[in-house]
């Protein structure tokens, strides 16, 4: 099980004070459960994403029981603009750089493998970095807005990979969004956060692919 303490995350303001972004928060996940996190703008859900991946260190508390390998994608994709595209997703794997090119075509780049990141548009290079989360075959994967910049047809079709994916493993899975429309067709929990410091106001059980779960259990389709 994934158990997330934070007894305090501050950041600098503007203004020359500190900003406490967390305090006292606990969490825990169970192996292979996705949960789905939401709440307004700024409330921390990305830093809370760095904080589970080890990314983050600058905090006062404890991550325990966090499965390897990580798969992450980040708010922004972070590629390496020196590499192409399929460069991208093999320096993640590269005892399995073959595996690169079927990664890309499940995210539906077939034929932009020579491609570099500055030649693709915004939804195609977030894309790649899902290719790169995925092709390390996580055994936790923390996915930051992954449906971004994306039209509706193509957020579907990742939408069912992502399906795939969780149903051929148990990949135990924190996923950030401000749209719950499909969350309770991908997750097993939902998580909201609001205030300052950020604290949990609803912890959520669904039942994955319940259409309905959003508001059933009192959720909006945005938060």
């Amino acid at each position: 099980m994934l158990r997330i303490r934070i007894e305090d995350k501050t950041f600098p303001g503007d203004d020359g004070q500190r900003r406490t972004i967390f305090r006292a928060l606990s969490l825990d996940i169970a192996d292979g459960q996705v949960c789905v996190l939401t709440g307004p703008s700024g409330v921390g859900k990305s830093t809370l994403l760095s904080i589970v991946s080890g990314v983050d260190r600058e905090f006062r508390g404890s991550v325990s029981g966090r499965p390897l390998p990580i798969g992450m994608l980040f708010q922004t994709p972070r590629l390496l603009p020196w590499l192409t595209a399929l460069r991208n997703v093999e320096m993640a794997i590269p005892d399995r750089a073959p595996d690169a090119a079927r990664w890309l075509a499940a995210v539906g780049l077939k034929g932009n493998e020579k491609s570099y990141p500055q030649r693709l548009s915004g939804g195609m290079a977030r894309r790649v970095a899902l290719a790169r989360a995925l092709a390390v075959e996580p055994a936790l994967l923390l996915l930051d807005e992954p449906f971004a910049s994306l039209d509706e047809a193509t957020a579907q079709a990742m939408r069912r990979l992502l399906q795939d994916c969780f149903a051929s493993r148990r990949t135990t899975t924190l996923l950030v969004t401000h749209d719950l429309a499909y969350a309770s067709s991908l997750g097993d929990r939902v998580i909201v956060l609001e205030g300052s410091p950020a604290r949990i106001v609803r912890d959520v059980p669904i039942s994955r692919g319940d259409e309905a779960g959003s508001s059933r259990f009192g959720l909006g389709a945005t938060q």
